[in-house]
């Protein structure tokens, strides 16, 4: 696709030499599966499932369908892509909680007047260069130790929307996109902010004074008259309801129509929040499905200020800021570069205010149409034929009937319901991180799970189904493989740990044996040699050749001619003998799929948390960032022991911290000290004379650490600091 200036980029020229994702072969994607399935099901089960994979293998009735796959990838970009997309906008129930992730920046480096929308507007105008630059084919290409990996997610960030239908829902593309809506009070009001070279219309100044309008004008209606007019909740129905509410909407009269359509239409929607806490959970909770507050029976929290089906930039009151997007067609690395981007130009434009010459990250120029660009430009021609902008806030009218008035009054009914269902708590762990991790000889990641399935293992007794996503964006449109955490070594592991009888040494050899396998197990997926992505693409490609022969069928019965149908594709056979292969009606195929705890990893210094809700009622979301020094995990359930696993985790944590570490001394033991003729103990390295102090404290604070299941703060910690001896002698003062 050529660039919108004419030009071939370099993104463009990469990706057209992108590999496609390769399918697998079927008799590995078999091995993957039963060696996923071993630590999940009993013996019994295991050895039915064994059959019925067997069968499928010997059969011939895999090679079959292993060949219709190969066939259909032959004539598209990726043979995963199409079902993919099906899988996400054929989802029926309420996007929230269920499908958007969502990101919570680092804090704000640059002092702010007006934390909010002083922010807002920074955050504001880096996106609108980093569109810039990625619409003109300028933005560096992503790569992985210097491979290329796929571009295209970009194009599907910004202008886009999930769009409801009756027949589930579609991906809207307003690919020449120009302006911005905010969201306040349940409010919305828009402007134009790009010209048709996609280059900024306002500098931040400009766009702030904007901000305080809308919120001048928004503020005018009390917090307890917000709701009913929240047209935002109407994006958290189910697809089904939301698309007859549309309908409704656009049929309704041309104003609600245009409204909506600006909305739809929006580079994205900024929402600022009447919300700012200090509570970490209620933090996550605010940014992945908006808070719930009643006033006088009447609904005040921040879930009436959202609009779910788009990319969101949400900024609180104290300036708290991050992102909640559609996870349709991006994934959390695409969204992860755009919002470290954006935050890091926020970081070099406050050191701009200390050295001027500081370079941005953005090649992007002020518009020769904007205040700046004219005055810059001022008693130079000009060839740009003029064009027209509305650059300044206009507020979106509705017009509603009573049926939409109760259609808002009870999707905010029902979206209340389901925050009052979530559970999001945040631990940011200090006690270490990557450095750490890696001295001691592991992946971070693979550590970090192995730590997610111990401390479920220390809480329930039992190992489940985990998911995590390996990116595949090295290739062709490549999305994810899911890495299935749970393996055999994994569950040696948490056993050993658990056991009361295995030594220290025992279950950090258990520990690195998982860890070991988890990271062989990450490489494979990334290079596109994992099982779910494949099995799904067959079991789909399965579903829709069934349907289309049953099609076909009924077509014949209703024609009555007697004659013999035309198939509908060379690769259909007797309808009586397609059927769905008995591999994916086998429990085992639900039990892999049904991920009890969905975990993330999505680290980057721009974020301080990042995280999404579970994807099954008796199962766990978990997203984590592993930092130098720390972990951030945000987890979130419906109302399990969201907090008690959390705490699980931290005890389990600092346990492993001890044992590594003890194992280490261990294992590099000083050399011993010795005595002279004099009986002056002497330092065994240098000979000099060593005075004897009490050193049991410090060491006990730096191998403390909760036991595996002793949850809670540890309370001496602070006086052991405070009984430390002074370094060095007091100087003395002079006399006044």
């Amino acid at each position: 696709m050529p660039s919108t200036n004419g030009s071939v980029t370099n993104k463009q020229l990469k990706e057209s030499k992108l590999p496609k994702l390769p399918i697998p072969k079927l008799e590995d994607s078999c091995k993957r599966y039963l060696r996923a399935l071993e630590g999940l099901q009993d013996p019994a089960e295991h050895d039915k499932t064994k059959k019925v994979v067997q069968e499928f293998l010997t059969s011939g009735e895999g090679a079959r369908w292993q060949k219709r796959l190969e066939e259909y990838n032959e004539g598209v970009e990726s043979y995963i892509e199409e079902f993919w997309y099906e899988s996400y906008l054929n989802f029926a129930d309420s996007v929230v909680l269920s499908l958007n992730p969502f990101f919570v920046l680092s804090s704000d480096v640059t002092p702010r007047s007006n934390p909010q929308l002083a922010r807002a507007a920074s955050l504001i105008l880096s996106s609108l260069f980093f569109i810039h630059d990625q619409r003109n084919g300028l933005l560096q290409p992503d790569a992985v130790r210097d491979t290329p990996l796929d571009m295209s997610q970009y194009e599907r960030l910004f202008g886009a929307c999930r769009v409801p239908t009756e027949r589930g829902c579609q991906m809207q593309m307003h690919n020449e996109s120009k302006h911005v809506v905010i969201i306040r009070r349940g409010q919305f009001y828009w402007f134009d902010c790009l010209d048709s070279k996609y280059r900024p219309l306002l500098s931040d100044r400009e766009i702030l004074t904007n901000l305080e309008a809308v919120v001048r004008d928004s503020d005018k209606t009390p917090v307890q008259e917000v709701a009913p007019n929240a047209l935002g909740v109407l994006t958290t129905e189910s697809r089904k309801i939301w698309s007859s509410l549309r309908n409704q909407l656009i049929t309704s009269n041309k104003s609600n129509a245009a409204s909506l359509e600006k909305i739809e239409s929006a580079l994205f929607v900024v929402c600022l929040d009447d919300f700012a806490t200090e509570d970490l959970g209620e933090l996550c909770g605010n940014f992945l499905c908006g808070s719930y507050a009643l006033e006088g029976g009447i609904q005040t929290g921040t879930c009436t200020n959202r609009w779910y089906d788009k990319l969101q930039i949400i900024v609180c009151s104290n300036g708290d800021a991050g992102v909640n997007f559609e996870h349709t067609g991006v994934d959390g690395h695409t969204v992860l570069r755009y919002a470290a981007d954006v935050y890091t130009e926020l970081v070099l434009l406050f050191a701009k205010t200390i050295n001027p010459s500081t370079p941005s990250l953005f090649k992007a120029r002020p518009s020769p149409f904007s205040r700046a660009g004219r005055s810059k430009n001022k008693g130079k021609s000009n060839d740009e034929p003029d064009e027209e902008y509305d650059t300044s806030p206009k507020k979106l009218e509705w017009k509603l009937t009573p049926d939409l008035r109760a259609g808002v009054r009870y999707a905010e009914t029902r979206i209340s319901d389901l925050i009052c269902q979530n559970d999001s708590q945040a631990l940011e762990f200090k006690g270490y991180g990557s450095a750490f991790i890696k001295r001691h000889g592991f992946s971070p990641d693979a550590f970090v799970q192995m730590a997610f399935q111990a401390a479920y293992y220390g809480l329930y007794g039992r190992v489940e189904s985990t998911y995590e996503p390996a990116m595949t964006k090295a290739f062709l449109h490549g999305r994810t493989e899911a890495i299935r955490t749970v393996q055999p070594e994994s569950v040696n592991f948490v056993k050993t740990f658990l056991s009361e009888t295995a030594k220290p040494e025992e279950k950090i050899a258990a520990l690195r044996a998982a860890c070991k396998r988890h990271t062989q197990l990450t490489r494979d997926c990334s290079a596109g040699q994992g099982q779910d992505r494949h099995m799904y693409a067959m079991h789909s490609l399965i579903q829709r050749d069934i349907q289309a022969q049953r099609a076909a069928k009924e077509n014949v019965k209703g024609s009555g001619d007697g004659t013999s149908s035309r198939r509908s594709s060379d690769h259909e056979r007797d309808p009586d003998t397609m059927t769905v292969p008995e591999i994916f009606t086998d429990p085992g195929y639900g039990l892999l799929g049904t991920s009890v705890l969905s975990t993330s990893n999505c680290g980057n210094p721009a974020l301080r948390l990042f995280g999404f809700g579970p994807v099954t009622p008796e199962g766990y979301g978990i997203g984590y960032i592993i930092k130098d020094e720390g972990i951030s995990i945000c987890m979130s359930s419906k109302h399990l022991q969201t907090r008690r696993l959390l705490s699980t985790l931290q005890a389990y944590l600092l346990q492993v911290r001890t044992m590594l570490i003890a194992l280490w001394k261990d294992a590099n033991e000083a050399p011993q000290h010795w005595v002279d003729h004099t009986g002056t103990l002497r330092d065994a390295r240098t000979g000099k004379p060593i005075t004897v102090e009490n050193d049991d404290e410090e060491e006990e604070e730096m191998l403390s650490g909760f036991g595996f299941f002793d949850v809670g703060a540890n309370d001496g910690a602070a006086q052991a600091k405070r009984r430390r001896p002074q370094i060095g002698e007091s100087l003395l003062m002079p006399a006044r």
